[in-house]
Formats: C-alpha cells, structure tokens, sequence
C-alpha cells in the first residue's frame, strides 16, 4: 500500500526524527518485513538505529547500504527534507536554492545531492513506451553560427521518444548520444520502445535498421516549406520544453557533460505531470532512491565525462 504524506503539515508530523525517517526507509525497503540480502531469512535483531542481524546467516545488514544515502553522516531528516523539497516544487530547484532552504554548508554539497537524486529518479526496470512512438533527435545547447543540418562544435545532441496519446504525449525517454548514428539510435529504441509497437520517424538513415527489427516503422519525410515539428508533433513540443525548462529552472547554466542527469529528472517530471499529490512524487522518489547504488561527488564528475565517449 502507498504510504506517503499529503501536506507539507503532514510531512512535517510524520517524520520530525531521525527514528521516524528510519522507521519509513524501513518500510520502503522492506514492505513485507525484513528479508536477509544474503539467505532471504525474515528474521533478524536489531544491533543498531540502522543495522539488522540475520537470525540464520548472522548476516548483518544496514538499511541504507546500497542505497543513495549510503555512507551519508548527513541526519535523514535533512535529506527527507530535501526529497520534499525538490519534489513538491513543480518546476524543480536549483543546487543554491537547495543550498539556502536546507542550510547545507557547501553549494558542491547541495549540487551533488541533485545530481544523486537525479539518478534516482530513472526506475530500474522501468516499463517501454508501446503503441505509437515519435522519435528524433535535437541540440541543446547555445546557438552557433556557420553550422548546418547534424553539425556542432559545443553543443549536446539528444534523442527523444515521445508516445502518442490521442492527440496528447503520454510517456516520454530521452537521452544524450554522440552523433545521429544508427550504432546510437538504435540501442535507445530498444531499450525504450516494446517490441511490436509502431515508431514514427523521419527519414534520417540512422533509423533504417528499424525495418529489419521487430517494430513497425512510420516515415514522414520533410518535404517543402515544412517544419520539422510539423512532421513530429510530440516530440517537437516535448524538446520545446525541455530547452525552456533549462532556461528557466536552471538559467541555461547547465553544462552539457552532466545534462543526462538533468534529462532524468525532466523526464521523472513529465511523466508525472498529471499527478495530483507532490506528496506521491516523494514517496516515488524515496522508493527510487532505495533501489539505485549510491555514488559520490568524485564519480558523478568523472562519469560525466565519459558518459557520451
């Protein structure tokens, strides 16, 4: 059952301790009660505030290992306070903002909290768009001048799905590649699209081995005076907010090697966006972060700069 607070007044009861905070890790990790990692073995004694002995295996097992708040000397009431706070504002935050509201020390602490909350927010296993999918790519990034068709020199090259819902967008993917290539297209459709559903393209040579795999393929040629969001409605207007998205939360300051984080948590939000309860995102985002493996500062950085190597 979904457990989860509805105000910020029910937030601020339900976990105003540390035991409080634990108590509902607890439940999130653990739903049917303790299971041993080691022997699956339900019980188990209580060492400490956060760790658990298996009575079988004598296994002992801490609540928060491998997990985002691994290792954290932070008290889970800040972080808690964080995950509301990031989830209950619509639009997002900024790490200076998060910074200021949580009193953190240090702006790297706040920036690498989102950027690990970020992480978070893609689901293991995550179910694929089906049915009819757009798909195509897009820049992000400043304007440059001299530049035609595929070309640039500093800016981020994205591929975006966007499932057709009537004439709405369903659920979204995205995801940031090296060039338009089929070697880089086709592993984001099949990772993101079922099998069997339709996916709408242009007629972009990158997405040719589609008709060999086990899609349907729909093409829609740019021809004339059109515009490219003529041919792809969806995703046009998917890639029109996230460019404005980044301008407004984020103030184009954004840098390119770390924008697939900034991609997760777009597309957490978009595919959220009808939801009617911020206190639903936390309890989202909480049972996410229970299940990713934790990083550091030092990684994010470095995974950033070989993310699209």
């Amino acid at each position: 059952m979904e457990d989860y607070p509805r105000t910020l007044a029910d937030f601020e009861r339900r976990f105003r301790s540390e035991e409080a905070c634990r108590d509902y890790l607890f439940r999130v990790r653990w739903p049917e009660g303790f299971r041993c990692p080691r022997c699956g073995e339900s019980r188990a004694w209580r060492l400490r505030s956060a760790l658990w002995q298996c009575a079988n295996c004598a296994y002992q097992a801490s609540l928060t290992a491998g997990t985002i708040f691994q290792d954290t000397r932070t008290p889970l009431k800040v972080w808690f306070h964080a995950l509301w706070w990031m989830t209950s504002q619509k639009n997002g935050v900024s790490a200076l903002g998060l910074q200021r509201v949580l009193g953190l020390g240090s702006y790297q602490t706040a920036w690498c909290w989102l950027h690990k909350l970020r992480r978070a927010m893609v689901r293991p296993g995550r179910e694929q768009l089906s049915g009819t999918v757009e798909v195509d790519e897009a820049y992000v990034g400043a304007p440059e001048e001299g530049m035609r068709g595929r070309e640039t020199q500093s800016k981020a090259l994205i591929v975006v799905a966007a499932q057709e819902k009537g004439r709405g967008i369903g659920r979204i993917r995205m995801r940031r590649i090296a060039d338009a290539s089929a070697g880089r297209l086709m592993p984001f459709v099949e990772e993101s699209i079922a099998p069997g559903s339709v996916v709408h393209t242009d007629g972009w040579l990158g997405y040719l081995p589609l008709d060999s795999k086990d899609y349907r393929r729909q093409i829609t040629v740019l021809r004339g005076q059109r515009h490219p969001s003529e041919l792809l409605p969806r995703v046009h207007r998917v890639i029109s907010l996230l460019k404005r998205w980044l301008l407004g939360t984020h103030q184009g300051a954004v840098r390119l090697e770390h924008l697939d984080d900034y991609l997760n948590e777009f597309t957490f939000r978009f595919n959220r966006r009808r939801s009617r309860s911020r206190g639903k995102l936390f309890f989202r985002l909480v049972q996410q972060a229970m299940a990713v493996e934790p990083s550091t500062y030092t990684s994010i950085v470095s995974s950033a700069k070989t993310s699209c190597v």
